[in-house]
C-alpha cells in the first residue's frame, strides 16, 4: 500500500510540474469582414488562442501586447492586402462521389476503400478551395465516409469539417435507390441499407443511420434528375412515411434534409417538418409560404445544374435519354426559382451538390447566387457562412469570425463585395488555427 501510494503522489507531482502551452496565432487583416452581413471593418488584428477565436481587436496590434506565458508560441500571419472572412460552409456534397460516365461502374467495381481514397482526396480539394466546413448529404458506399470523416477530425487526413448522412433513405426503386438496370444478384450485393417501404421499415432505417453515428439523415422526397428512372420529379414517399421518417429523427436530436424537385414532394416534406429542402427546382409559392412559416432551409444547388448544362447540349454525352429529359427540364427552371425564393424571404444555404460538379470548385455556387439567384455579393457570402452554420445547427461555432468560435478563416486578394468571382481564387485557409493555404 505505501509503494502504491508513493507512486500516486510521484505522478501527481510529476503532473503538477507540466506547463501548459498554448498557440496563440495573430492575423493582420487589410479588410475584415468578420460577420457576414455586417460592415467591412479595415485594418484589424485577430487573435486565436489554440484554434479558437479569442478576440478582435482594431488596428495592427503589438503582438507583445498579447496577455500569454513565456512558454506559449505565437504566428503572425500578414494579411494586410488581403480581403479576410470566415471560412466557407457547404451544405450539400458527396465527398466519395464524382459523377462521370463510368461512375455506376464503379459502384460494383471500387471497395469502399478505394471509395474511401478518392474521397479522402476530393477532402482536400475541398479545404484547398477555402470550405472549412461540409455536410456530406449521402454516399452510396458503406463504412468509408465514415472513415474520411473521423480521419479528418483525427487529424489523419487534410480535409474540412465534415458531419455525414451516412446512406440517403429512400423507397426502393426511388432516386437513392442505385440498383437501377441492374440484374438482380447485382442490385442486391450493392441495394443501399438505406431503403425502406412503409412506415415501420423508414423508422428503423432512420435509427439504422444514426447508430452508425450519422449527423443528420438524408431522405429523398422526390425522384432525382440524375436516377435512371422514367417515375419524373415529384413526390415518392408518401406523407407518413415522410413524417415517420423527421419524427423519428428529431426524436434523436438529429436534423433531416429532405432531397426534393417537385413542388408536391416539396411542400409535402416542409408540411412533415424537414428543416431542409435539397435543390428545390419547382418550387411554387405554396412552398414559399411553407418556406417562411417553418423557418426552413433551401439548399439550392445551382452549381449542379450548370454543371449540367453542357452535357444536355452535347448530344453524345453520357446523360442517358430519361436523364437527359429531366436535366433539360431541371435547367431551365434552375436559373429562376432561386431568385422568387430570395425575394420571397426564404433562408437560403449555399450547397453545391460537388460530386455531380467537380470537387474544389464549390465557390462557383457564390456566382451562381448572384447571377442566377438574385443576391447582393454580401448575401451570397452570408449564404455561404452564417445562414450555413445556422443550417447545420452549429451557429455557436461557426460561420463568423466572433470569440469562441473556431479559427477557420480564409483570405482573397480583391474585394468580393465588389467582384463575387473572386472567391474561386483562395489565397489563404486556415482551420481551427492551422495554415493549409498560405499563398
Amino acid at each position: 500500500m505505501k509503494t502504491f501510494l508513493s507512486v500516486c503522489l510521484a505522478v501527481l507531482a510529476f503532473q503538477s510540474t507540466i506547463v501548459y502551452a498554448a498557440q496563440w496565432d495573430l492575423i493582420f487583416a487589410g479588410q475584415l469582414l468578420a460577420i457576414p452581413g455586417e460592415p467591412v471593418a479595415n485594418e484589424q488584428s485577430v487573435i486565436l488562442k489554440d484554434g479558437r477565436v479569442h478576440s478582435v481587436e482594431p488596428g495592427y496590434i503589438d503582438p507583445q501586447s498579447i496577455d500569454r506565458s513565456a512558454s506559449d508560441t505565437l504566428e503572425i500571419h500578414d494579411l494586410k492586402d488581403h480581403f479576410v472572412m470566415p471560412g466557407f460552409i457547404d451544405g450539400h456534397v458527396h465527398l466519395t462521389v464524382y459523377m462521370a460516365s463510368n461512375e455506376s461502374m464503379n459502384w460494383v467495381r471500387m471497395s469502399e476503400a478505394d471509395f474511401a481514397i478518392r474521397g479522402a482526396k476530393y477532402a482536400k480539394d475541398t479545404l484547398l478551395a477555402g470550405f472549412t466546413t461540409v455536410r456530406d448529404m449521402g454516399a452510396f458506399s458503406g463504412d468509408s465516409i465514415y472513415a474520411i470523416r473521423d480521419g479528418i477530425n483525427n487529424g489523419d487526413i487534410i480535409g474540412p469539417r465534415t458531419y455525414v448522412a451516412g446512406h440517403t433513405i429512400s423507397i426502393n426503386g426511388g432516386h437513392g435507390d442505385i440498383t437501377h438496370s441492374y440484374k438482380q444478384s447485382v442490385a442486391d450485393a450493392i441495394r443501399s441499407a438505406g431503403i425502406c417501404d412503409g412506415v415501420s421499415e423508414c423508422r428503423k432505417v432512420v435509427r439504422e443511420q444514426i447508430r452508425r453515428t450519422a449527423d443528420h439523415i438524408k431522405l429523398t422526397a422526390t425522384a432525382g434528375v440524375l436516377s435512371e428512372s422514367a417515375a419524373g420529379l415529384e413526390q415518392q414517399f408518401f406523407d407518413d412515411e415522410l413524417k415517420a421518417i423527421i419524427d423519428t429523427a428529431h426524436l434523436m436530436g438529429v436534423k433531416v434534409a429532405a432531397h426534393a424537385h417537385g413542388a408536391q414532394g416539396i411542400n409535402a416534406a416542409l408540411r412533415a417538418g424537414v428543416d431542409t429542402i435539397e435543390h428545390g427546382t419547382f418550387l411554387n409559392q405554396e412552398s414559399i409560404q411553407l418556406f417562411v412559416e417553418t423557418g426552413a432551409y433551401l439548399s439550392p444547388t445551382l452549381s449542379a445544374g450548370a454543371s449540367m448544362e453542357p452535357l444536355v447540349n452535347d448530344p453524345n454525352s453520357f446523360l442517358t435519354p430519361i436523364q437527359r429529359e429531366k436535366s433539360e427540364m431541371a435547367l431551365t427552371r434552375g436559373k429562376q426559382y432561386v431568385r422568387e425564393a430570395h425575394n420571397g424571404g426564404v433562408n437560403i444555404a449555399l450547397s453545391t451538390d460537388a460530386g455531380v460538379i467537380e470537387h474544389g470548385k464549390n465557390a462557383l455556387e457564390f456566382e451562381l447566387l448572384v447571377n442566377w439567384g438574385g443576391m447582393t455579393p454580401m448575401e451570397a457570402i452570408k449564404a455561404g457562412t452564417i445562414n450555413g452554420a445556422d443550417n447545420i445547427g452549429k451557429l455557436d461555432e461557426l460561420g463568423s469570425i466572433e470569440a469562441g468560435k473556431w479559427g477557420d478563416i480564409v483570405a482573397v486578394k480583391a474585394n468580393p463585395l465588389e467582384d463575387i468571382a473572386v472567391l474561386k481564387n483562395i489565397d489563404f485557409v486556415m482551420k481551427e488555427g492551422e495554415v493549409y493555404l498560405n499563398r
